[in-house]
């Protein structure tokens, strides 16, 4: 795998990797709520570069190794819900659009005229920012295991939800923070491809290792909240759209796929039976084939 590199892009530091050839079209890979770019797995990038690809993966504001912000105020995130439900402003560091412009930012250091750009879960909404407000740098968009910010379809179940915001029994212990995030993926998890537990304890602690900043997911999601309801802004995109959402996803209803799908015009839907909310390497798979034929079909 490629070395990590750093860029100063729309006034922070973003670490990403670049894989394949250079000249290869390009794939931006954005990631969701507090994941950093390990998230997306090797495995599925490699197929990426195999099927003739350039992937950019990178951290998000907030996650990994790319800069996190600080902000002066305490994250109050049942409030922020309460308000975001009622319509009302919801205080946030940075707004989704934002992130958009961070991607978009990357894409300008490393001389990317336009991207195919693939999102899942919080980072589908990036992407779809990007694509509404960036439409010229995006030659496609698939959005994964998203939402467009309709409350009426976006809650998840409530066990799912409680498991997410939990704090590990001993915050400063990696081995605390391992066991609270297996369970979260034990909830989130997709029952029709149950994940290895060995690999994917693998897979979290590559990540534990790498970076831990819980106070980023948690202003990560404010962001989210203070968006609101984007059905407006997903009305303006116009680039060929891939919609993906798992049928079994417990945390963001497939309602929230299908609502997505709706208010972009044009978009293709496809429902996974069996996928949650995660990527495990039978999901991988699927991916693989719906994202390489969802670009390639635009080469005619």
């Amino acid at each position: 795998m490629a070395e990590e590199a750093f860029v100063r892009a729309n006034g922070i530091e973003i670490c990403y990797q670049s894989l394949g050839d250079p000249g290869a079209p390009a794939i931006l890979l954005i990631m969701g709520l507090g994941m950093q770019l390990v998230a997306w797995p090797d495995a599925f990038c490699i197929g990426l570069v195999e099927r003739g690809f350039r992937v950019v993966r990178f951290d998000n504001r907030d996650a990994g190794h790319s800069t996190r912000i600080d902000w002066r105020q305490r994250p109050a995130v049942l409030l922020a819900v309460v308000r975001g439900v009622l319509g009302l402003a919801v205080p946030s560091p940075y707004r989704l659009s934002d992130m958009a412009d961070d991607a978009v930012g990357l894409l300008d250091a490393l001389e990317i005229e336009a991207a195919h750009v693939v999102g899942a879960s919080m980072g589908g909404m990036i992407a779809q920012s990007m694509a509404a407000r960036h439409a010229q740098r995006v030659l496609s968009l698939t959005s994964i295991m998203s939402s467009s910010g309709n409350w009426r379809v976006a809650f998840g179940k409530p066990a799912a939800l409680r498991e997410l915001l939990r704090r590990p029994a001993r915050p400063d212990d990696p081995d605390s923070r391992l066991e609270q995030l297996v369970r979260v993926f034990r909830v989130i998890g997709s029952p029709g491809y149950p994940a290895d537990e060995g690999e994917l304890r693998r897979q979290l602690e590559r990540g534990i290792r790498r970076a831990y900043y819980p106070a980023g997911q948690l202003q990560q999601l404010l962001a989210i909240i203070a968006a609101g309801d984007r059905r407006q802004e997903l009305a303006r995109i116009r680039v060929p759209t891939l919609v993906i959402h798992g049928a079994d996803d417990p945390l963001l209803p497939v309602a929230a796929g299908r609502d997505t799908a709706r208010h972009i015009a044009g978009a293709r839907l496809q429902i996974i039976p069996g996928m949650g909310h995660d990527l495990p390497p039978a999901v991988q798979a699927l991916l693989l084939e719906a994202i390489v034929g969802h670009c390639r079909a635009l080469n005619g």
